[in-house]
């Protein structure tokens, strides 16, 4: 009875930040003041949030988080009837990325002990405290600076940080989390709309999430002036700051080396057989069969989250401009969550 208040109060949530996100400023009530004020706040305290991409994030989550939606995904799991405390490391690259986490261990019955990134702290207290509103059943969650007495531990971070947060959490059930990268293969025919919707897998949150396009592979004779053509719907992403001293970095750092690469005066191809390329560049090869692409994706599967392609490509892809919409059954690093939720 507890879960279904809790995906009725979450349903909820997602009908309120649909509600907010369409009325107009002049027109806000108390609390819709409150939520913009605080949506303000992020993007002062991280300048990459903007407005358009967190609102995008709120889009997204909202538009998932219908009951249908919820019943569907939870259909098959069973709650817990054992309560344990789950340490949650955000990470902190894209707005709302650790929210997935955060209801899964909720809805699980668990208890969700959250740190939450400094560069993400502001919007996830206000979700979880009007989610706890519109419930009517008791969230169980607590915000900690640093994780003391947990049962387990789903953590987030660089490759780095992977290393150092295997070590300090070995004697405790763990899910642990690293750097991960997209990549498109393009069949050769895709259309100018099929381009457009590339450039979203590209440069939506400015290219920071682990599901944007970093790597294309493209036909032997594919000519690549067409994707600059269709990547136009995104030229203003070099007015942020940030993204800009990225460009002009890498831009200078190629210049003096007298590397080859293509520019559009807002992002750079670059023909390089690295899967992650710096941010506002994209590196790309070219194939002569998919089955060069397929070995690629074999020898590189621990650090590819997400594959956008055509389906007759015959690869286990998801639609162009789809990279940055997943559904609630899509898990980071490919590791159920809910499933490990189960068994702890």
């Amino acid at each position: 009875m507890n879960r279904e208040k809790q995906i009725s109060g979450l349903a909820q949530l997602g009908f309120y930040i649909n509600k907010f996100l369409e009325v107009k400023p002049e027109n806000y009530n108390e609390v819709d003041e409150k939520f913009a004020a605080l949506l303000r706040k992020s993007e002062i305290e991280n300048s990459w949030f903007t407005q358009e991409s967190q609102r995008f994030a709120l889009k997204q989550w909202a538009d998932l988080l219908t009951e249908e939606n919820l019943n569907h995904w939870l259909s098959k799991y069973k709650p817990s009837h054992d309560s344990k405390k789950v340490g949650l490391i955000l990470a902190g690259n894209i707005p709302m990325v650790g929210f997935h986490d955060v209801i899964s261990v909720i809805l699980s019955q668990h208890i969700a002990l959250i740190k939450l990134s400094s560069k993400d702290r502001t919007i996830l207290p206000f979700l979880l405290n009007k989610w706890q509103e519109f419930s009517e059943a008791e969230l169980q969650y607590e915000f900690v600076e640093k994780l003391q007495d947990f049962d387990a531990v789903i953590a987030t971070g660089s490759n780095n940080t992977a290393r150092y947060l295997e070590y300090y959490f070995k004697d405790h059930l763990s899910i642990i989390r690293k750097n991960r990268t997209s990549i498109a293969v393009l069949k050769g025919d895709e259309t100018p709309e099929e381009f457009q919707l590339l450039a979203e897998d590209i440069f939506r949150y400015y290219g920071l999430g682990c599901r944007n396009v970093t790597r294309l592979f493209i036909p032997q004779d594919f000519v690549i002036d067409g994707l600059f053509e269709n990547f136009l719907n995104f030229k203003e992403i070099i007015n942020h700051n940030k993204y800009a001293n990225n460009y002009e970095y890498n831009r200078a750092i190629y210049l003096l080396n007298q590397e080859r690469f293509w520019d559009n005066n807002f992002v750079m191809l670059k023909e390089d057989e690295a899967l992650f390329s710096p941010l506002s560049v994209i590196n790309f090869t070219r194939y002569k069969n998919i089955d060069e692409v397929k070995s690629f994706i074999n020898e590189n599967e621990e650090n590819i989250q997400a594959i956008v392609a055509k389906p007759e490509l015959g690869l286990d892809s998801i639609a162009l401009g789809e990279a940055q919409n997943p559904d609630l059954e899509t898990y980071a690093d490919h590791v159920d969550t809910m499933q490990f939720l189960e068994v702890i």
